[in-house]
């Protein structure tokens, strides 16, 4: 009896990894465009890193401790024995990149943006994934709040110029080294008499660092946390006022916000401002749950009595509303130091594409394809020969042209114009080649005529300006 055929392998994509397809371009490339656009318009300036960098620099940069580190980074070694990592997030590769090439030389503050992909072993889920992308924005050698401000601003920016006005932006002060060490053990006191109470990953993390309980989205979690110590009400002088000139310049710029005393993120490179934005599917909720608290009210809230927020850990109360986080970051005065640069401070953040895009989707705002204004049907060898010098002068004269080189039937060529919205064929058959003309038919009623190949370009540009 012989063996059958070997059945070859179908492949996909890896887990957590999506293929970007043609049909999907048009919203991506509308994207970048508008994302190059107002960071140039900022004079924030791009810069490209490595997809993957020395291992130490996530650990050191990162935190040791953090998820990402600890959970979440794609590690290698070379064979040559090199530890190295694919980058799970921007701001680490920019810090090393302002330290490495000198560029606190350069006049301050540099302004820095970026748009790649990124690597976390993470759970997928909608709008998360396993290979991402990011737009992210930087700026190094500035430690006033106005900047802060400025990273949060661009980024509102461009949700509204996609037409999202329902976003909400999350601030918090996690203050720096002079006031978090007394919080710090106030926090550790609070929480080692309700450590039997706390989640597993929660019990590991307050050995190390308890300001990450605060993050935790277990509900038992969340529970423990609702009476925990307020970094806010221990905030030393200077990070008190940093604080609240951040809230004046949003209030100034109206952008919605909210307070929330337990938002930290999930990087120990972090310091005083800390930021996350989400847009809400709308919902029907009181007032109380869902406004925005103010510069005016915030105030009172940075001089110890913290303002009402959406509810108590910071996400709204019934009835609720579904969420979506698109862009976060904050302040990180001391990374650039630790990754082997001088003492600059620096704030920035970044935004998931993915879930950029997937709204735009959701929600039908997706752009229209362009369409060809002219199709080249083309009839025989010569004709095809001929027809790559046409479609070169119309590419120059920047004349939008689609074909199907493959196909030989002018009817299913035309078919094909019809269904891409081309408004005129070119057609070119034997005859057209030898004597140097072309048919121009317009598709929408028929009508064609003949005129010179060298008249083309000319002929088109007066018929598609009415």
């Amino acid at each position: 009896m012989t063996k059958g055929k070997e059945k070859p392998k179908s492949f996909q994509s890896p887990r957590g990894t999506h293929d970007i397809l043609p049909g999907e371009q048009i919203i991506w490339e509308k994207v970048r465009d508008s994302l190059r656009a107002i960071s140039s318009f900022y004079g924030f300036e791009r810069i490209e890193t490595p997809h993957f960098e020395d291992t130490d620099l996530f650990t050191v940069g990162i935190g040791r401790n953090t998820d990402i580190v600890s959970k979440e980074m794609y590690s290698f070694k070379t064979r040559s024995g090199d530890a190295l990592t694919l980058r799970p997030e921007g701001t680490a590769s920019v810090a090393r990149a302002y330290a490495e090439h000198g560029m606190m030389n350069l006049p301050q503050p540099v302004k820095l943006y970026y748009i790649g992909a990124f690597f976390r072993h993470d759970k997928p889920q909608r709008g998360r994934y396993r290979e991402f992308h990011q737009w992210g924005l930087e700026i190094m050698g500035d430690g006033s709040a106005v900047s802060d401000a400025e990273v949060i601003r661009v980024f509102t920016l461009l949700l509204e110029e996609w037409s999202f006005k329902d976003y909400l932006v999350e601030v918090n002060s996690i203050g720096c080294l002079v006031c978090r060490g007394p919080y710090r053990a106030q926090l550790t006191a609070y929480y080692r008499s309700r450590l039997r109470g706390l989640c597993r990953d929660c019990r590991e993390r307050f050995r190390e660092n308890p300001l990450r309980l605060l993050d935790c989205k277990e509900e038992r979690c969340t529970m423990i946390r609702k009476n925990a110590p307020q970094l806010l009400d221990k905030l030393c002088e200077a990070c008190r006022n940093h604080f609240r000139l951040l809230l004046e310049f949003l209030e100034e710029m109206k952008i919605p916000y909210a307070l929330n005393p337990h938002l930290v993120r999930g990087l120990d490179y972090y310091t005083k401002t800390v930021f996350e934005a989400f847009i809400e599917e709308p919902v029907k909720a009181t007032a109380a749950a869902s406004e925005p608290v103010r510069a005016g009210d915030a105030a009172g809230a940075v001089d110890g009595a913290v303002a009402p927020v959406a509810a108590e850990d910071g996400h709204d109360s019934a009835p609720s509303a579904k969420r979506l986080a698109v862009f976060g970051g904050g302040r990180y005065d001391n990374l650039i130091e630790l990754v082997g640069g001088k003492p600059t401070p620096a704030c920035g953040g970044a935004l998931g594409l993915e879930r950029f895009v997937g709204i735009i989707r959701d929600r039908g705002k997706v752009p229209a394809t362009p369409r060809p204004k002219t199709f080249f049907v083309q009839l025989g060898d010569l004709a095809k020969k001929k027809g790559f010098h046409l479609m070169e002068e119309l590419r120059r004269a920047g004349i939008s042209m689609a074909e199907s080189l493959g196909r030989d039937s002018i009817r299913s060529q035309l078919k094909v114009a019809d269904h891409v919205g081309a408004l005129y064929a070119l057609i070119l058959g034997q005859k057209e080649a030898l004597d140097g003309t072309v048919i121009l038919r317009e598709m929408s009623s028929g009508m064609q005529e003949t005129i010179a190949q060298d008249k083309l370009v000319e002929t088109l540009r007066k018929k598609l300006k009415h």
